[in-house]
């Protein structure tokens, strides 16, 4: 799948906006990704666009920040705390089903780092 991809939390009061489709996605088992259940696009910041008025959550080192939207509580993505990290993560569950069953899952153990 190729071009620029639209997608929205539950209610669409937050959009996102990605150049293209990731290759593969990200089941993580971490504390908080087993809990929301995403799956993780990784990104370029300056490759997604991200519209709306998001609700922010870090803990631990506080190295991450996960937005949810304030209004139906959809994780839409997560924004490194370091302004110069050049990766981000997008839920790829608030796209369309046909762009995320085109896509690999890939599984991270993010419970044991």
């Amino acid at each position: 799948m190729t071009g620029v991809l639209h997608g929205s939390c539950h209610c669409s009061a937050i959009t996102l906006t990605v150049a293209h489709a990731p290759e593969t996605v990200s089941e993580c088992n971490c504390s908080i990704c087993r809990r929301i259940a995403a799956l993780w696009g990784y990104f370029d910041p300056a490759d997604v666009t991200v519209d709306g008025d998001a609700g922010g959550y870090q803990w631990g080192d506080r190295s991450l920040t996960v937005w949810h939207c304030k209004s139906c509580g959809c994780t839409t993505h997560w924004t490194a705390a370091d302004h110069h990290y050049g990766r981000m993560g997008v839920n790829m569950r608030m796209f369309a089903p046909s762009v995320l069953a085109a896509i690999p899952v890939e599984f991270t153990d993010g419970a044991s780092f």
